[in-house]
């Protein structure tokens, strides 16, 4: 049976691609960071590992329980798990950045660089990265998961290329606004990081942004469901030749296709206004 390890299983995107993964036939483990969502997909039928990318040996031992149930194979690893720490970035704390760095970025590289051994050995494999729109373009607000999600993609572009002699497939699937609690989860890192009260940008956040990140229930434009993200995986990991990158919402593509038509200077204008 084709095996999959994937990240940040706690909700959205990797709770939903835990479940697709499994109805199309993978023996999927499903990893989070706390015990407790661990122990709640356990219940649900998963098997599951603890895993949290801002600690090595919590990574180490994650990917050795993996190889002790499936008797040291492993045929894909989707990296997903994430979590943003909003703000502008002339108030964002280097140590804000750094932490958010251990595991959108760091994290990903680590628990990449233990499986690509394994599947170097076996002679097949696939690693799928999920980076995001905002590894294509920029928003306001958001400067360290953005520049966490170009820093993605270019270590992802680059492994690609040098794995191309080797039977390991390199993929980046660019999700766009998908419902998710990762606005929700990012609160707590706005409230401790940011002191938006005594920033010279107070009214800006106090009109514009901290109304966007409390807002219940409302839905951004050309939001999809986390299956949107779920169908394109599969497509990635079973397709005989796999693209490169998979987008997923309008917004990806729209995205992509006005920062190659338009200058840079008009962009701004229009993602300033997003």
């Amino acid at each position: 049976m084709k095996s999959i390890l994937i990240t940040g299983c706690s909700s959205g995107i990797g709770y939903d691609a835990a479940f697709g993964l499994k109805e199309a036939g993978w023996r999927v483990f499903a990893s989070c960071r706390s015990k407790k969502d661990c122990h709640r997909l356990s219940n649900l039928g998963f098997e599951t590992v603890q895993l949290d990318y801002s600690n090595t040996s919590s990574i180490n031992s994650a990917v050795d329980e993996v190889l002790e149930k499936s008797n040291g194979t492993l045929g894909a690893l989707f990296n997903n798990g994430a979590f943003a720490s909003p703000g502008a970035v002339e108030d964002l704390p280097t140590e804000a950045l750094r932490q958010l760095f251990e595991t959108n970025f760091f994290g990903y590289h680590e628990l990449t660089r233990r499986v690509i051994p394994i599947m170097r050995r076996q002679g097949y494999g696939r690693i799928v990265n999920c980076s995001s729109v905002l590894g294509l373009v920029t928003v306001p607000w958001r400067g360290a998961y953005n520049a966490s999600k170009f820093a993605l993609e270019g270590l992802t572009h680059t492994l690609r290329i040098e794995m191309r002699d080797s039977p390991i497939k390199i993929i980046l699937i660019e999700p766009g606004p998908i419902t998710s609690d990762i606005r929700k989860n990012a609160i707590p890192h706005f409230e401790k990081w940011i002191d938006w009260e005594n920033s010279v940008l107070s009214e800006k956040y106090k009109k514009i942004f901290i109304p966007r990140l409390y807002k219940e229930g409302k839905k951004d434009r050309f939001e999809l469901p986390a299956s949107a993200v779920t169908k394109k995986l599969i497509r990635a990991l079973e397709s005989k030749s796999p693209k490169a990158c998979y987008y997923v919402t309008t917004s990806t593509y729209l995205a992509a296709f006005l920062k190659r038509a338009l200058p840079t200077k008009f962009m701004d204008r229009v993602l300033a206004k997003a």
